[in-house]
């Protein structure tokens, strides 16, 4: 890689004089350009479809700029905090782009989260407005009592779902309509401002608050139009919520090449399979969860595919055999890797045309690589954390994931020991561990906490899993450590059978001990439904705490 050279500005040679910035030749970078480009080049083609809905980009870019006015009106501007608790629907997405118009941030919540934890979240960031919708206004109203900001609430009254709790002063529609379609809104003075607050999991204490800035989200929606090689005119599916990293900043992407947003509330194979055949879907994102659910699917679930649809997935580390099943089934996987850090992918597994050749099982192990880094991020590096010299590039020496570059995040929201940890040394610390292969493709082995020590020797969660993963029973699994008194630490493996499927403890350990190193092998199997994030990680926190 390039070093940065110092002193690239300093005075004394020819370029240095009368060549300045001016308005002419500079401006901030913005993703909200993507959608002003789109409504002026393409006004009437469809943007968003959501039930019988269809908004064209015209539409679309006039609800943003009068939820930006409406919000003006009511004193939202620069640095205010305006949170959304919403599923994948219109509303969610002229956020992306009404709130930035404002100069404000969104803070998109996760609303799988206890109304503690959104109490918490809309005290940390400041929360001056809350737009909710009604299928958790209940879960916002008691979020509310129990935390000391006190925003002005807006609901949502979504047409395409039944029940719920309206709560706020208006309805979002009607809100819309006390702003002005023709309002005047500016980019950023500085592309440094912070545009969006995403939360970490927190699976240990409070979450932290991730800052994205406008260079970094304008870098990272374009990044994703190189990397899944996406051309005019998708049709994307939103089986990604948009609360996750502001849907992997996809819900800009979308507008550079002025595609179609499929709006989808629930994300059930039926549901998925329905909308890729009834409107011709190209593209679509998910957790290796979301390909369980499509490649296990039952025959009542799945319809035909008009095309092949290209699936982005990340999240976790994607079992080799579920990647063959999903090619099987019609589906194009592109494998992706990043962190909240770094506004969702920024790393990708870069496809070579001679693995076309190579025999499926072979073709799937390579996908199962996190790969190399995205066009936009400048770095990317497996370092020893503590020498922080680069590993050899031999697929075996581990060491922990870095990057550098404009894709990592300003950093944690009022928490500037953490931001100084996570960016020690002049690098953001994943807490990933992976190896570099000869090739330069980095392949994630665990994370730092999810490395089992057993006997001195380290195993690899992540290669046990995706040994049970091949057994024909198993829909899931996820493998963590059991303290013992002998070895320090033993595998204990947890398995979710497929359904109608039925294997025994011992069927399943015969099948590990047939692939893999005796002491790899877990000492127990424990049967059941496994906890997951709502972005589709197993949550091992909560299984450590059953042992």
């Amino acid at each position: 890689m390039a070093n940065t050279t110092k002193g690239q500005t300093a005075k004394g040679h020819p370029y240095s004089t009368d060549l300045d910035r001016n308005p002419a030749n500079y401006q901030s970078l913005s993703p909200l350009i993507f959608l002003e480009r789109a409504a002026f080049v393409f006004p009437k083609h469809v943007a968003i479809i959501h039930g019988a809905q269809r908004i064209s980009y015209e539409e679309f870019y006039a609800r943003t700029r009068r939820l930006a006015s409406a919000l003006s009106r009511r004193g939202i501007g620069l640095g205010d905090t305006v949170a959304v608790i919403a599923p994948n629907i219109p509303p969610m997405l002229d956020a992306h782009y009404g709130v930035m118009m404002t100069g404000g941030v969104l803070n998109a919540i996760n609303y799988r989260l206890s109304a503690q934890e959104i109490a918490f979240i809309l005290d940390h960031g400041e929360a001056k407005a809350l737009i909710v919708d009604k299928e958790f206004g209940a879960l916002a109203r008691e979020a509310l009592k129990l935390c000391k900001a006190k925003p002005f609430v807006i609901g949502i009254d979504d047409g395409e779902f039944d029940g719920g709790e309206l709560i706020g002063e208006m309805d979002y529609e009607a809100f819309l309509k006390t702003g002005d379609c023709e309002f005047v809104w500016s980019l950023p003075e500085d592309e440094w401002q912070a545009i969006s607050l995403n939360y970490t999991s927190g699976t240990t204490g409070n979450p932290k608050g991730v800052v994205f800035h406008s260079r970094g989200a304008y870098l990272l929606a374009l990044g994703n139009v190189i990397a899944a090689s996406i051309r005019a005119h998708p049709v994307y599916l939103w089986s990604l919520p948009m609360f996750h990293c502001n849907g992997w900043c996809f819900t800009w992407t979308i507008s550079v090449v002025a595609g179609t947003h499929v709006c989808l509330r629930r994300v059930t194979a039926a549901n998925m399979f329905d909308a890729c055949a009834r409107h011709g879907v190209t593209h679509m994102c998910g957790a290796p969860i979301v390909m369980g659910m499509l490649v296990n699917a039952s025959e009542g679930e799945r319809k035909a595919l008009k095309t092949r649809v290209e699936f982005m997935t990340a999240a976790a580390p994607p079992p080799s055999a579920t990647l063959a099943r999903m090619e099987e089934a019609g589906f194009q996987v592109h494998h992706v890797y990043g962190l909240t850090e770094t506004y969702g992918p920024a790393v990708v597994n870069a496809w070579h045309s001679e693995w076309d050749a190579l025999p499926g099982e072979e073709r799937a192990k390579i996908k199962a690589r996190q790969g190399v880094r995205y066009p936009v991020l400048e770095a990317l590096a497996v370092k020893d954390p503590e020498t922080m010299e680069d590993v050899p590039r031999d697929g075996q020496t581990m060491g922990e994931v870095f990057f550098r570059g404009n894709v990592v995040m300003k950093g944690y929201l009022k928490n500037p020991k953490a931001s100084q940890e996570a960016f020690k040394g002049g690098w953001f610390h994943s807490g990933d561990l992976g190896v570099w292969h000869t090739d330069g493709y980095i392949q994630l082995k665990d994370r730092s906490k999810d490395i089992i020590i057993s006997g001195g020797e380290n195993i690899s969660s992540i290669e046990v899993e995706d040994v049970l993963m091949r057994h024909p029973a198993v829909g899931l699994a996820a493998v963590v450590g059991m303290q013992d008194e002998k070895w320090g630490e033993t595998p204990v493996a947890f398995v979710e059978l497929k359904t109608d499927a039925s294997a025994s403890a011992e069927d399943i350990i015969a099948f590990i001990k047939s692939q893999i190193a005796g002491y790899k092998v877990p000492r127990m199997i424990v049967f059941g439904e496994l906890p997951k994030t709502s972005t589709g990680k197993i949550q091992k926190f909560k299984l450590r705490e059953t042992l």
